[in-house]
């Protein structure tokens, strides 16, 4: 990122600028006279003036991973450095360090700014907030830093990012009620992997089955280096080792509805009291008691964030060539192919699939990764 601000031409989406051509001259010919002194005998169709998208901005360009591609500059004096607790339609909480909560808007700026993003602001963004007036607890948000990590996935072509600026990714998944998913554990998964954020595995409502029916999955995972915890919530079993994991980091709390992580926080921090919702009988599925993403501060330091239950996870960002290289199994594997461009799939000379065939690579992971191999590049 460079270091000297300087003034960026860039990209707004279409919304910023008026329609370039008036569409109502019928209208206005059935309704009323026209003033025929006022009409434009002539235009210029050029990139210019109102008929582009392109503005200049001051400030600093970042990369694209971090966020916006600008980072606009601020008067710091008048602004309040904070991050963001939640955000609920176009208001977003933030938590200022000055240890004031303000609730704010977002500079029109901030978001008509051309990006790829569902929404500019998320959760857990460092932001940069004006305070409407001295002591006053509204304000604007004049600024998003660059994250260094976020957790996204792709929602009808866009990127939603579910939470930024986060150390850990806590996976939910609950061993009865509703069933387990590993291929959806596999997902979230690949996104720690390709983010750097620290997974931990955590399959919650072992008490409604015999735990050793999954030790074939745990041992997967554990060989694999990831860290597994078995949890109940009701009875508190594996809570203790939970809450130390949890201690001093940002850890984002992911899986799908009804798993149990809202009960889980409440288990692990006595006292938060969040809201948590009955499986359905009939679809054995959850009804997504928690509607946004939320940070949550600690008592013994650090925070986590609460985020809604998901159903599906469809990666954002990755293409179906890089695929193998996030999966730990399949790495040692994919440089002895006989091909350099091997897709482990449908090539005869293919070490991934002998190994699989000789056991040394477990057949639901290679099963996982050819479902997100062929359903990503369809």
């Amino acid at each position: 990122m460079a270091s000297k601000k300087k003034k960026i031409r860039t990209e707004f989406k279409k919304n910023r600028t008026p329609r370039a051509r008036p569409t109502d001259w019928t209208r206005k010919y059935a309704g009323e006279a026209l003033d025929e002194d006022k009409i434009a005998r002539e235009e210029r169709l050029s990139g210019k003036g109102e008929l582009t998208r392109r503005r200049t901005v001051v400030g600093i360009e970042t990369d694209a991973d971090a966020g916006l591609d600008v980072l606009r500059d601020v008067d710091a004096s008048e602004c309040v450095a904070g991050r963001v607790l939640s955000v609920h339609g176009l208001t977003s909480t933030v938590a200022g360090d000055d240890g004031r909560e303000y609730r704010c808007a977002t500079r029109r700026l901030l978001k008509t700014l051309l990006t790829e993003q569902r929404n500019v602001v998320a959760a857990g963004d460092r932001v940069a907030v004006r305070p409407a007036n001295a002591g006053a607890t509204e304000g604007i948000i004049e600024r998003i830093e660059p994250r260094r990590n976020s957790l996204s996935r792709t929602f009808r072509g866009r990127q939603h990012v579910l939470v930024a600026n986060v150390d850990q990714l806590a996976i939910v998944g609950s061993a009865a009620e509703p069933y387990l998913k590993p291929n959806l554990i596999d997902r979230f998964l690949l996104t720690a992997e390709k983010n750097r954020i620290r997974p931990i595995v955590c399959i919650n409502k072992v008490d409604l089955i015999d735990a050793t029916e999954l030790q074939p999955l745990v041992g997967v995972y554990a060989q694999l280096g990831y860290d597994v915890l078995l949890l109940s919530a009701t009875t508190g079993f594996g809570v203790e080792r939970l809450r130390r994991r949890l201690c001093g980091a940002a850890t984002v709390i992911c899986g799908q509805s009804g798993v149990g992580k809202s009960s889980l926080l409440n288990a692990a921090e006595p006292g938060l009291g969040l809201k948590i919702g009955e499986i359905s009988e009939e679809t054995q599925k959850g009804k997504h008691t928690t509607t946004a993403a939320r940070l949550i501060p600690l008592a013994a330091g650090g925070y986590v964030v609460d985020t809604p239950g998901i159903r599906q996870f469809q990666l954002w960002d990755v293409i179906p060539e890089e695929v193998s290289g996030f999966y730990r199994d399949l790495r040692p594997f994919e440089n002895l192919c006989a091909f350099p461009d091997c897709t482990h799939i449908h090539e005869a000379a293919c070490a991934v699939k002998d190994a699989v065939a000789d056991g040394q690579l477990d057949a639901r992971r290679y099963e996982s990764y050819c479902q997100v191999r062929e359903g990503d590049e369809a």
